[in-house]
């Protein structure tokens, strides 16, 4: 069983508008079977930290075109994307680059 996963969520560039406006959220996600990955944080935010416009967040099992994700300050491509297991005290950023105009 993995243990419960203290994290440090952070959403700019607009994205904190899908989540009441919080820029920032410190949670720790439950223990569970398998440890936790990527993929199920963006299903356990979209159930318990988006409120709004979920299309502007997420597409598939993955975030929209145009959301950019940090993982310790490292670009998420260069960490596994969806599959990065998260590690306790780990600090998570989705920033929209999306902009009207």
């Amino acid at each position: 069983m993995a243990a419960p996963v203290a994290i440090h969520l952070e959403f700019g560039g607009g994205a904190e508008l899908l989540f009441n406006g919080v820029k920032e959220h410190h949670l720790t996600l439950p223990s569970q079977s398998e440890p936790w990955d990527v993929k199920q944080l963006l299903v356990w935010i979209q159930r318990n930290l988006l409120k709004e416009r979920p299309e502007l967040f997420v597409q598939g099992d993955s975030v929209r075109p145009g959301i950019l994700v940090l993982i310790n300050d490292a670009d998420w491509e260069l960490m596994g994307e969806l599959d990065y297991q998260l590690q306790d005290q780990d600090n998570v950023v989705f920033i929209s680059t999306l902009h009207g105009g």
